[in-house]
């Protein structure tokens, strides 16, 4: 489907949501199924093994016994996983895993966790999503040099119970940190969540793009221009698992979009999706009879999913074909993400999911306008910065990152209008440190559409030629970044600070 067509019905939100008809497991053992080693060949002529029952993934512990605290310890270390039988492949990784641990904290908690950075260049940790105080975030003008260590310290806000996700923000190595494993879950639990009584699945869904050695492959030309290119797609780690589940059964899952570049409109065969929440957590109400969710790179979504009452029966989640840009040259391919297995148990009876999930009440009246105008150069020379492979760069208001710069103003607790313009040939999905904001409004060409619902969001795609109106508040002081979180559009400088001042 081409990207216009695909907008030209798409409601409003997370990214974009089509409703319509549709065509973790709750404790159940999984069917049995031999392995599949049928997959997409890698340069080496093996191939990456399928068909595992889908992983729950491991979480980081509570090393604090003292109520309304949390302690932890992350590292970021190289380290070899194996992807494909017979062979291993080198990647870096926090605590030894790819993915990495399940952060799991909860509103009005106190939280420490030491980084140590064992790799061979600097890195951070950045909480994606979760506003946090400006020398906590993880942003790359604080970098945690190789070797060493720092404590991350804060305070988990009363109101952000969602679904984050932690990963590195080093300046200019940000994609290659990613791509090589780093990244993970972050969930903020509340004591009143009305979803609580729902088995819960989180479904982490990264890339992964490996040379001729069966190693993690760098980025080439093309990956500086449009993003990272040709990779596979992993659901907490695996490739193509299957997720068993009870006839019947109803789910809450938490899916997650960590890929560097790739797009994922979201479709579960025979089934609609009630969409739940978004980046910055639950909706004020349920939206039921979703048949298809996009999900820009960075962005989350929660979803309630009644499994058909069939056993033994098999039902794909896939990422359908979506083209975030005009030039033709990206990979926009109907790919499966995972396979839903019915068991040969008895059904059980679906549940119901609540009219009312919580209250969110409108930012309040903006005071001031700002624009943030999303641009880009020839061949080679942008901004004074030159692309790799001399490829097209991107920028915002025509300038790429300078750290020693501020690019806008604004003062704490001042309710503003952004209006993201984005004059470049693709979409991009555009992430602001430090809070959560809603979105307003979308214009394409001369026609303006007011959002269909309110939601918490902290990344939103902008289409290319196309206009996305923001309304956000910053609550705490220092310097936050908004970028691009097409990780490599972000290395090369389609970034900027914005300096939130005393009021």
């Amino acid at each position: 489907m081409k990207r216009r067509q695909f907008l030209g019905t798409a409601l409003v939100g997370v990214g974009s949501v089509l409703t319509g008809c549709g065509g973790g497991s709750d404790g159940t053992s999984p069917p049995s199924r031999t392995p599949d080693t049928a997959g997409p060949l890698t340069e080496t002529g093996s191939r990456l093994t399928e068909g595992l029952p889908l992983r729950t993934l491991a979480v980081l512990p509570n090393g604090s016994a003292q109520a309304g605290q949390f302690s932890g310890t992350l590292s970021a270390a190289p380290g070899e996983i194996g992807l494909m039988p017979g062979r291993t492949t080198g990647m870096w990784l926090y605590n030894g895993m790819a993915p990495g641990p399940v952060l799991e904290l909860r509103e009005g908690q106190h939280v420490a966790i030491k980084f140590d950075n064992r790799l061979g260049s600097d890195s951070t940790v950045h909480w994606h999503g979760l506003p946090v105080p400006s020398a906590q975030d993880g942003n790359p003008t604080d970098p945690v040099r190789p070797g060493e260590s720092r404590t991350y310290e804060f305070d988990v806000p009363i109101g952000t119970a969602g679904t984050y996700w932690y990963h590195p923000h080093a300046h200019q190595t940000t994609s290659e940190q990613v791509a090589h494993g780093l990244a993970a879950p972050l969930i903020v639990r509340s004591a009143n969540d009305p979803l609580a009584y729902l088995p819960e699945v989180t479904m982490f869904v990264s890339g992964l793009r490996l040379d001729g050695n069966g190693q993690i492959s760098p980025d080439g030309p093309l990956d500086w221009t449009l993003g990272r290119q040709g990779e596979q797609l992993l659901v907490n780690g695996g490739k193509l698992p299957v997720h068993a589940v009870r006839p019947g059964t109803t789910q809450r899952w938490r899916v997650l979009n960590a890929n560097s570049a790739r797009y994922l409109r979201l479709a579960l065969e025979g089934h609609t999706f009630t969409l739940v929440g978004t980046d910055g957590g639950l909706l004020g109400v349920p939206i039921p009879g979703v048949s298809e969710i996009l999900l820009a790179p960075a962005q989350r979504v929660e979803v309630v999913v009644a499994v058909d009452s069939t056993p033994n029966a098999r039902y794909r989640l896939r990422a359908l074909r979506y083209q975030s840009e005009f030039m033709g040259l990206g990979s926009a391919v109907d790919e499966d993400l995972l396979t839903v297995a019915t068991t040969a148990e008895t059904p059980v009876a679906p549940m119901a999911v609540p009219t009312v999930l919580r209250s969110i009440a409108d930012i309040g009246s903006p005071a001031l306008r700002q624009r943030i105008e999303l641009t880009q150069g020839g061949m080679g020379m942008m901004g004074g910065g030159m692309m790799a492979g001399g490829m097209m760069g991107f920028a915002i208001n025509g300038r790429t990152f300078d750290p020693n710069r501020v690019d806008l103003v604004t003062n704490v607790d001042r309710v503003e209008l952004w209006d993201i313009v984005n004059n470049t040939s693709m979409d991009h999905p555009i992430h602001v440190h430090g809070t959560q904001f809603q979105l307003v409004s979308r214009q394409a060409h001369t026609v303006v559409t007011p959002a269909s619902y309110l939601a918490w969001i902290d990344t939103v795609n902008v289409p290319a030629g196309e206009i996305a109106t923001i309304k956000i508040r910053q609550s705490m002081i220092g310097k936050r970044m908004f970028h691009c979180h097409i990780l490599e559009h972000e290395d090369a400088g389609m970034m900027g600070i914005l300096d939130v001042r005393p009021g």
